[in-house]
Protein backbone atom coordinates (compact mmCIF):
# COMPACT_ATOMS: atom_id res chain seq x y z
CA UNK A 1 0.00 0.00 0.00
CA UNK A 2 0.93 3.75 -0.96
CA UNK A 3 1.77 5.97 2.03
CA UNK A 4 -0.58 7.97 2.68
CA UNK A 5 2.25 10.76 2.74
CA UNK A 6 2.92 10.14 -0.39
CA UNK A 7 -0.35 10.23 -1.58
CA UNK A 8 -0.50 13.90 -0.57
CA UNK A 9 2.65 15.01 -1.86
CA UNK A 10 2.03 13.61 -5.21
CA UNK A 11 -2.10 15.44 -5.19
CA UNK A 12 -0.09 18.48 -4.17
CA UNK A 13 2.72 18.66 -6.85
CA UNK A 14 -0.31 17.73 -9.74
CA UNK A 15 -2.27 20.89 -7.76
CA UNK A 16 0.68 23.23 -8.14
CA UNK A 17 1.54 22.25 -11.89
CA UNK A 18 -2.34 23.08 -13.04
CA UNK A 19 -1.85 26.30 -11.23
CA UNK A 20 1.48 26.93 -12.67
CA UNK A 21 -0.21 26.05 -16.00
CA UNK A 22 -3.51 28.16 -15.54
CA UNK A 23 -0.71 31.40 -14.93
CA UNK A 24 1.41 30.78 -17.74
CA UNK A 25 -1.58 30.77 -20.16
CA UNK A 26 -3.16 33.47 -18.44
CA UNK A 27 -0.81 35.29 -18.63
CA UNK A 28 0.52 34.66 -22.59
CA UNK A 29 -3.30 35.63 -23.12
CA UNK A 30 -2.83 38.67 -21.11
CA UNK A 31 0.81 40.24 -21.35
CA UNK A 32 2.37 38.04 -24.39
CA UNK A 33 5.21 34.93 -23.98
CA UNK A 34 8.68 35.07 -22.85
CA UNK A 35 9.67 35.98 -26.82
CA UNK A 36 8.73 39.69 -27.05
CA UNK A 37 7.13 38.50 -30.59
CA UNK A 38 4.41 36.48 -29.01
CA UNK A 39 2.20 39.20 -28.02
CA UNK A 40 -0.92 39.11 -26.13
CA UNK A 41 -3.84 36.57 -27.33
CA UNK A 42 -6.24 39.83 -25.83
CA UNK A 43 -4.93 42.43 -28.30
CA UNK A 44 -6.52 40.97 -31.10
CA UNK A 45 -8.86 38.74 -29.36
CA UNK A 46 -10.10 40.96 -27.04
CA UNK A 47 -10.12 40.79 -23.23
CA UNK A 48 -13.15 38.18 -23.22
CA UNK A 49 -11.36 36.23 -25.80
CA UNK A 50 -15.04 36.93 -28.04
CA UNK A 51 -12.55 38.11 -30.99
CA UNK A 52 -13.45 41.39 -32.49
CA UNK A 53 -16.06 41.19 -35.82
CA UNK A 54 -15.03 44.44 -37.43
CA UNK A 55 -11.23 43.08 -37.62
CA UNK A 56 -12.17 39.23 -38.58
CA UNK A 57 -10.06 38.17 -35.25
CA UNK A 58 -12.22 34.96 -34.16
CA UNK A 59 -13.48 33.77 -31.05
CA UNK A 60 -11.10 31.93 -28.96
CA UNK A 61 -12.98 31.86 -25.69
CA UNK A 62 -14.75 28.00 -24.91
CA UNK A 63 -13.02 26.42 -28.00
CA UNK A 64 -11.29 23.01 -27.36
CA UNK A 65 -8.08 22.86 -26.23
CA UNK A 66 -6.48 20.34 -28.31
CA UNK A 67 -8.36 22.27 -30.81
CA UNK A 68 -6.77 25.34 -30.44
CA UNK A 69 -3.57 23.88 -29.79
CA UNK A 70 -3.41 22.35 -33.40
CA UNK A 71 -3.78 25.66 -35.03
CA UNK A 72 -1.37 26.90 -33.08
CA UNK A 73 1.05 24.00 -33.99
CA UNK A 74 -0.43 24.30 -37.27
CA UNK A 75 0.35 28.25 -37.54
CA UNK A 76 4.03 26.91 -36.47
CA UNK A 77 4.86 24.54 -38.77
CA UNK A 78 3.18 26.59 -41.73
CA UNK A 79 0.25 24.22 -42.83
CA UNK A 80 -2.00 26.43 -42.15
CA UNK A 81 -1.68 29.93 -43.34
CA UNK A 82 -2.25 33.68 -41.88
CA UNK A 83 0.56 36.32 -42.15
CA UNK A 84 -0.61 37.12 -38.33
CA UNK A 85 -0.62 34.07 -36.47
CA UNK A 86 2.11 32.18 -38.36
CA UNK A 87 4.89 34.65 -36.46
CA UNK A 88 3.09 35.03 -32.85
CA UNK A 89 2.75 31.14 -33.13
CA UNK A 90 6.66 29.95 -33.76
CA UNK A 91 7.32 32.55 -30.85
CA UNK A 92 5.44 30.47 -28.75
CA UNK A 93 7.18 27.46 -26.56
CA UNK A 94 5.18 24.15 -26.68
CA UNK A 95 4.61 24.75 -22.57
CA UNK A 96 3.22 28.28 -23.65
CA UNK A 97 1.13 26.76 -26.66
CA UNK A 98 -0.70 24.00 -24.33
CA UNK A 99 -0.80 26.84 -21.39
CA UNK A 100 -2.63 29.16 -23.24
CA UNK A 101 -5.01 26.65 -25.16
CA UNK A 102 -6.39 25.30 -21.86
CA UNK A 103 -6.82 29.07 -20.43
CA UNK A 104 -8.67 29.91 -23.64
CA UNK A 105 -10.68 26.77 -23.47
CA UNK A 106 -12.03 27.47 -19.87
CA UNK A 107 -12.76 31.29 -20.60
CA UNK A 108 -17.13 31.24 -20.31
CA UNK A 109 -18.97 31.92 -23.21
CA UNK A 110 -22.46 33.14 -23.82
CA UNK A 111 -25.31 30.97 -23.97
CA UNK A 112 -26.43 29.75 -27.52
CA UNK A 113 -30.14 29.78 -28.76
CA UNK A 114 -31.63 26.50 -28.83
CA UNK A 115 -31.89 24.84 -32.56
CA UNK A 116 -33.08 21.66 -33.18
CA UNK A 117 -31.67 19.57 -36.53
CA UNK A 118 -34.96 18.55 -37.12
CA UNK A 119 -36.99 21.78 -37.07
CA UNK A 120 -37.94 23.25 -40.37
CA UNK A 121 -35.44 25.47 -41.97
CA UNK A 122 -37.53 28.99 -42.85
CA UNK A 123 -34.82 30.67 -45.64
CA UNK A 124 -32.53 28.65 -47.98
CA UNK A 125 -29.18 30.02 -45.61
CA UNK A 126 -30.68 27.97 -42.35
CA UNK A 127 -31.77 24.94 -45.14
CA UNK A 128 -28.02 24.33 -46.24
CA UNK A 129 -26.61 24.72 -42.63
CA UNK A 130 -29.60 22.12 -40.95
CA UNK A 131 -29.61 19.92 -43.65
CA UNK A 132 -26.64 20.95 -46.31
CA UNK A 133 -27.15 19.76 -49.91
CA UNK A 134 -26.38 15.86 -50.43
CA UNK A 135 -27.09 16.21 -54.44
CA UNK A 136 -24.04 18.20 -54.09
CA UNK A 137 -22.29 16.31 -51.71
CA UNK A 138 -22.29 19.36 -48.93
CA UNK A 139 -23.33 17.86 -45.52
CA UNK A 140 -25.40 19.97 -43.16
CA UNK A 141 -22.82 22.25 -40.70
CA UNK A 142 -24.69 20.99 -37.99
CA UNK A 143 -23.80 17.37 -38.63
CA UNK A 144 -20.47 18.01 -37.42
CA UNK A 145 -20.39 21.00 -35.88
CA UNK A 146 -23.52 19.97 -33.30
CA UNK A 147 -26.71 21.69 -33.26
CA UNK A 148 -26.94 25.00 -33.43
CA UNK A 149 -23.11 24.82 -34.41
CA UNK A 150 -21.76 24.30 -30.56
CA UNK A 151 -19.21 22.21 -31.75
CA UNK A 152 -18.59 18.76 -30.93
CA UNK A 153 -15.05 17.80 -29.65
CA UNK A 154 -11.24 18.72 -30.31
CA UNK A 155 -12.04 18.37 -34.45
CA UNK A 156 -15.49 20.45 -34.84
CA UNK A 157 -14.94 23.54 -33.42
CA UNK A 158 -17.97 26.13 -32.58
CA UNK A 159 -19.48 28.16 -35.49
CA UNK A 160 -21.74 30.01 -33.41
CA UNK A 161 -20.18 33.09 -31.58
CA UNK A 162 -17.86 33.43 -34.60
CA UNK A 163 -17.42 36.89 -37.00
CA UNK A 164 -19.27 35.99 -40.04
CA UNK A 165 -16.27 37.58 -41.65
CA UNK A 166 -13.67 34.89 -39.96
CA UNK A 167 -16.01 32.41 -41.35
CA UNK A 168 -16.28 33.37 -45.02
CA UNK A 169 -12.23 33.78 -44.80
CA UNK A 170 -12.06 30.17 -43.92
CA UNK A 171 -14.31 28.87 -46.19
CA UNK A 172 -12.50 31.10 -48.89
CA UNK A 173 -9.28 29.10 -47.76
CA UNK A 174 -10.05 26.09 -47.87
CA UNK A 175 -11.27 26.60 -51.42
CA UNK A 176 -8.50 28.27 -52.84
CA UNK A 177 -6.23 26.01 -51.24
CA UNK A 178 -4.21 28.22 -48.69
CA UNK A 179 -5.93 26.12 -45.53
CA UNK A 180 -5.52 22.32 -45.77
CA UNK A 181 -5.12 21.73 -42.42
CA UNK A 182 -8.70 19.93 -41.56
CA UNK A 183 -8.71 16.00 -40.52
CA UNK A 184 -9.43 13.77 -43.93
CA UNK A 185 -9.61 17.08 -46.34
CA UNK A 186 -13.21 17.17 -45.21
CA UNK A 187 -13.60 20.71 -45.46
CA UNK A 188 -11.39 21.04 -48.81
CA UNK A 189 -14.10 18.96 -50.53
CA UNK A 190 -17.35 20.98 -48.74
CA UNK A 191 -15.84 24.22 -49.18
CA UNK A 192 -15.12 24.02 -52.89
CA UNK A 193 -18.51 22.61 -53.70
CA UNK A 194 -20.16 26.07 -51.91
CA UNK A 195 -20.80 28.80 -54.15
CA UNK A 196 -19.64 32.39 -53.39
CA UNK A 197 -23.49 33.66 -51.98
CA UNK A 198 -23.39 30.32 -49.91
CA UNK A 199 -20.64 30.61 -48.72
CA UNK A 200 -21.74 34.45 -47.06
CA UNK A 201 -24.98 32.99 -46.30
CA UNK A 202 -23.66 30.25 -44.14
CA UNK A 203 -21.39 32.38 -42.62
CA UNK A 204 -23.71 35.19 -41.31
CA UNK A 205 -26.61 32.39 -40.36
CA UNK A 206 -24.02 31.25 -37.63
CA UNK A 207 -22.56 34.68 -36.95
CA UNK A 208 -26.67 36.22 -36.65
CA UNK A 209 -27.24 33.16 -34.26
CA UNK A 210 -24.92 34.12 -31.85
CA UNK A 211 -26.44 37.47 -31.47
CA UNK A 212 -29.23 36.05 -30.75
CA UNK A 213 -28.43 35.18 -26.84
CA UNK A 214 -31.42 34.76 -24.90
CA UNK A 215 -34.02 34.79 -27.98
CA UNK A 216 -34.84 31.13 -27.54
Amino acid sequence: MIPLDRILASGALLLSLQVAQATEGQNVFTQGGQNPAAMACMGCHGADGMGMAAAGFPRLAGLPAGYLSKQLADFRSGSRKNPIMEPLAKALSASEIQAVSAALAAMPTPKTPLVRRQQMASSPDEKLALYGDWARSIPGCVQCHGPGGVGVGEHFPPLVHQPATYLAAQLNAWRDGTRSNDSNQLMVGVAKALSDDEVKAVAEYFANLGSQEGKQ
